[in-house]
Protein backbone atom coordinates (compact mmCIF):
# COMPACT_ATOMS: atom_id res chain seq x y z
CA UNK A 1 0.00 0.00 0.00
CA UNK A 2 1.40 3.41 -0.96
CA UNK A 3 2.21 5.98 1.72
CA UNK A 4 -0.38 8.81 1.67
CA UNK A 5 2.32 11.30 2.65
CA UNK A 6 4.48 10.30 -0.32
CA UNK A 7 1.71 10.37 -2.87
CA UNK A 8 -0.65 13.34 -2.97
CA UNK A 9 -4.22 12.14 -3.64
CA UNK A 10 -5.81 13.56 -6.76
CA UNK A 11 -8.78 15.94 -6.48
CA UNK A 12 -10.86 13.48 -8.48
CA UNK A 13 -10.15 10.72 -5.98
CA UNK A 14 -10.95 12.94 -3.00
CA UNK A 15 -14.19 14.02 -4.68
CA UNK A 16 -15.16 10.42 -5.34
CA UNK A 17 -14.32 9.51 -1.74
CA UNK A 18 -16.46 12.37 -0.44
CA UNK A 19 -19.36 11.24 -2.65
CA UNK A 20 -18.93 7.72 -1.34
CA UNK A 21 -19.07 9.02 2.21
CA UNK A 22 -22.29 10.93 1.55
CA UNK A 23 -23.79 7.90 -0.17
CA UNK A 24 -22.95 5.62 2.74
CA UNK A 25 -24.44 8.10 5.18
CA UNK A 26 -27.64 8.06 3.13
CA UNK A 27 -27.72 4.26 3.12
CA UNK A 28 -27.29 4.20 6.89
CA UNK A 29 -30.06 6.74 7.43
CA UNK A 30 -32.46 5.01 5.03
CA UNK A 31 -31.92 1.61 6.66
CA UNK A 32 -32.69 3.02 10.12
CA UNK A 33 -35.77 4.80 8.77
CA UNK A 34 -37.05 1.64 7.09
CA UNK A 35 -36.55 -0.32 10.31
CA UNK A 36 -38.65 2.19 12.25
CA UNK A 37 -41.40 2.12 9.63
CA UNK A 38 -41.58 -1.67 9.49
CA UNK A 39 -41.62 -2.05 13.27
CA UNK A 40 -44.36 0.58 13.56
CA UNK A 41 -46.39 -1.17 10.83
CA UNK A 42 -46.19 -4.49 12.64
CA UNK A 43 -47.11 -3.06 16.04
CA UNK A 44 -50.01 -1.04 14.65
CA UNK A 45 -51.34 -4.10 12.80
CA UNK A 46 -51.11 -6.17 15.97
CA UNK A 47 -52.83 -3.45 17.99
CA UNK A 48 -55.67 -3.15 15.46
CA UNK A 49 -56.14 -6.92 15.41
CA UNK A 50 -56.34 -7.10 19.20
CA UNK A 51 -58.92 -4.29 19.25
CA UNK A 52 -61.04 -6.16 16.70
CA UNK A 53 -60.80 -9.35 18.75
CA UNK A 54 -61.77 -7.43 21.88
CA UNK A 55 -64.96 -6.16 20.26
CA UNK A 56 -65.96 -9.72 19.40
CA UNK A 57 -65.31 -11.11 22.89
CA UNK A 58 -69.04 -11.46 23.62
CA UNK A 59 -69.65 -13.56 20.50
CA UNK A 60 -67.80 -16.91 20.75
CA UNK A 61 -68.14 -17.77 17.07
CA UNK A 62 -66.88 -14.39 15.88
CA UNK A 63 -64.15 -14.47 18.53
CA UNK A 64 -62.84 -17.83 17.32
CA UNK A 65 -63.01 -16.77 13.68
CA UNK A 66 -61.14 -13.53 14.28
CA UNK A 67 -58.62 -15.09 16.64
CA UNK A 68 -57.56 -17.83 14.26
CA UNK A 69 -57.49 -15.60 11.19
CA UNK A 70 -56.08 -12.31 12.48
CA UNK A 71 -53.47 -13.54 14.96
CA UNK A 72 -51.75 -16.07 12.65
CA UNK A 73 -51.68 -13.44 9.91
CA UNK A 74 -50.05 -10.94 12.25
CA UNK A 75 -47.58 -13.61 13.39
CA UNK A 76 -46.52 -14.28 9.80
CA UNK A 77 -46.20 -10.54 9.25
CA UNK A 78 -43.98 -10.46 12.33
CA UNK A 79 -41.72 -13.16 10.88
CA UNK A 80 -41.35 -11.18 7.65
CA UNK A 81 -40.70 -8.03 9.69
CA UNK A 82 -37.97 -9.71 11.73
CA UNK A 83 -36.16 -10.90 8.61
CA UNK A 84 -36.27 -7.45 7.04
CA UNK A 85 -35.23 -5.71 10.27
CA UNK A 86 -32.18 -7.95 10.45
CA UNK A 87 -31.48 -7.18 6.77
CA UNK A 88 -31.60 -3.43 7.40
CA UNK A 89 -29.37 -3.85 10.45
CA UNK A 90 -26.80 -5.64 8.30
CA UNK A 91 -27.08 -2.90 5.65
CA UNK A 92 -26.48 -0.28 8.32
CA UNK A 93 -23.48 -2.14 9.75
CA UNK A 94 -21.95 -2.55 6.28
CA UNK A 95 -22.35 1.18 5.66
CA UNK A 96 -20.82 2.00 9.05
CA UNK A 97 -17.82 -0.25 8.37
CA UNK A 98 -17.18 1.44 5.03
CA UNK A 99 -17.64 4.88 6.59
CA UNK A 100 -15.07 3.94 9.22
CA UNK A 101 -12.57 3.07 6.49
CA UNK A 102 -13.15 6.46 4.85
CA UNK A 103 -12.60 8.19 8.20
CA UNK A 104 -9.41 6.21 8.70
CA UNK A 105 -8.15 7.47 5.35
CA UNK A 106 -9.02 11.07 6.22
CA UNK A 107 -6.95 10.67 9.38
CA UNK A 108 -3.82 9.84 7.36
CA UNK A 109 -3.93 12.88 5.06
CA UNK A 110 -2.52 15.28 7.61
CA UNK A 111 -0.71 14.92 10.95
CA UNK A 112 -3.61 16.76 12.62
CA UNK A 113 -6.15 14.42 11.07
CA UNK A 114 -5.87 11.83 13.83
CA UNK A 115 -7.38 14.30 16.28
CA UNK A 116 -10.52 14.82 14.18
CA UNK A 117 -10.96 11.54 12.28
CA UNK A 118 -9.28 9.03 14.56
CA UNK A 119 -11.18 5.99 15.89
CA UNK A 120 -12.94 6.05 19.23
CA UNK A 121 -11.13 4.96 22.36
CA UNK A 122 -11.46 1.20 23.01
CA UNK A 123 -12.97 1.83 26.44
CA UNK A 124 -15.74 4.06 25.11
CA UNK A 125 -16.54 1.81 22.13
CA UNK A 126 -17.80 2.78 18.68
CA UNK A 127 -19.46 6.21 18.86
CA UNK A 128 -19.57 5.89 22.64
CA UNK A 129 -21.33 2.51 22.60
CA UNK A 130 -19.58 -0.76 23.35
CA UNK A 131 -21.14 -3.48 21.23
CA UNK A 132 -21.09 -6.94 22.74
CA UNK A 133 -23.29 -10.02 22.68
CA UNK A 134 -25.93 -8.43 24.91
CA UNK A 135 -26.25 -5.43 22.59
CA UNK A 136 -28.15 -7.67 20.19
CA UNK A 137 -31.01 -7.95 22.69
CA UNK A 138 -31.77 -4.24 22.42
CA UNK A 139 -32.13 -3.97 18.66
CA UNK A 140 -35.41 -3.22 16.91
CA UNK A 141 -35.43 -6.75 15.50
CA UNK A 142 -35.13 -8.23 19.00
CA UNK A 143 -38.07 -6.12 20.15
CA UNK A 144 -40.25 -7.62 17.42
CA UNK A 145 -38.86 -11.10 18.16
CA UNK A 146 -40.07 -10.88 21.76
CA UNK A 147 -43.48 -9.47 20.82
CA UNK A 148 -43.94 -12.06 18.09
CA UNK A 149 -42.87 -14.79 20.50
CA UNK A 150 -45.57 -13.75 22.96
CA UNK A 151 -48.04 -13.75 20.07
CA UNK A 152 -46.99 -17.27 19.06
CA UNK A 153 -47.51 -18.50 22.61
CA UNK A 154 -50.91 -16.83 22.78
CA UNK A 155 -51.99 -18.44 19.50
CA UNK A 156 -50.96 -21.88 20.74
CA UNK A 157 -52.72 -21.39 24.08
CA UNK A 158 -55.90 -20.07 22.46
CA UNK A 159 -55.90 -22.92 19.97
CA UNK A 160 -55.84 -25.45 22.79
CA UNK A 161 -58.33 -23.56 24.94
CA UNK A 162 -60.92 -22.67 22.30
CA UNK A 163 -60.58 -25.37 19.67
CA UNK A 164 -59.58 -28.31 21.87
CA UNK A 165 -61.20 -27.23 25.14
CA UNK A 166 -58.01 -27.86 27.11
CA UNK A 167 -57.73 -26.81 30.74
CA UNK A 168 -55.51 -24.03 32.06
CA UNK A 169 -53.02 -26.59 33.34
CA UNK A 170 -52.53 -27.74 29.75
CA UNK A 171 -52.72 -24.68 27.51
CA UNK A 172 -50.76 -22.33 29.80
CA UNK A 173 -47.46 -24.29 29.88
CA UNK A 174 -47.82 -25.15 26.20
CA UNK A 175 -48.29 -21.48 25.33
CA UNK A 176 -45.25 -20.49 27.41
CA UNK A 177 -43.14 -23.20 25.76
CA UNK A 178 -44.19 -22.21 22.23
CA UNK A 179 -43.56 -18.53 22.95
CA UNK A 180 -40.13 -19.23 24.43
CA UNK A 181 -39.23 -21.41 21.45
CA UNK A 182 -40.26 -18.67 19.01
CA UNK A 183 -38.14 -16.13 20.89
CA UNK A 184 -35.10 -18.42 20.94
CA UNK A 185 -35.39 -19.20 17.22
CA UNK A 186 -35.67 -15.49 16.38
CA UNK A 187 -32.69 -14.52 18.54
CA UNK A 188 -30.53 -17.32 17.14
CA UNK A 189 -31.34 -16.20 13.60
CA UNK A 190 -30.53 -12.59 14.46
CA UNK A 191 -27.32 -13.59 16.24
CA UNK A 192 -26.01 -15.54 13.26
CA UNK A 193 -26.71 -12.64 10.92
CA UNK A 194 -25.49 -9.72 13.04
CA UNK A 195 -22.60 -10.88 15.22
CA UNK A 196 -20.05 -11.25 12.37
CA UNK A 197 -20.76 -7.68 11.24
CA UNK A 198 -20.66 -6.25 14.77
CA UNK A 199 -17.33 -7.98 15.35
CA UNK A 200 -16.06 -6.69 12.01
CA UNK A 201 -17.00 -3.12 12.91
CA UNK A 202 -15.07 -3.37 16.18
CA UNK A 203 -12.04 -4.88 14.45
CA UNK A 204 -12.05 -2.14 11.79
CA UNK A 205 -12.03 0.50 14.52
CA UNK A 206 -9.16 -1.20 16.31
CA UNK A 207 -7.22 -1.57 13.05
CA UNK A 208 -7.67 2.10 12.32
CA UNK A 209 -6.30 2.97 15.75
CA UNK A 210 -3.17 0.94 15.07
CA UNK A 211 -2.71 2.52 11.62
CA UNK A 212 -2.71 6.12 12.82
CA UNK A 213 0.59 8.01 12.72
CA UNK A 214 2.43 7.76 16.00
CA UNK A 215 0.46 4.76 17.26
Amino acid sequence: MSDPEAHEPSPAFLGALANEQFGLQSVSGISVSESSSRAALYLSTLSSGLVAIGFSATHPTALAALTFSVLPTVFILGCFTIVRLVDTSVENLVALRRLERVRQYWATLDPAGAHFFGPDAPRSGYRGVRYGFWAMLFTMASMIVFVNGVLAGAIAALLLAIAAGASTAVFLPVGIAVGALAVVVGLVYENRRLVPWISGLSSDTAAGDAALPGS
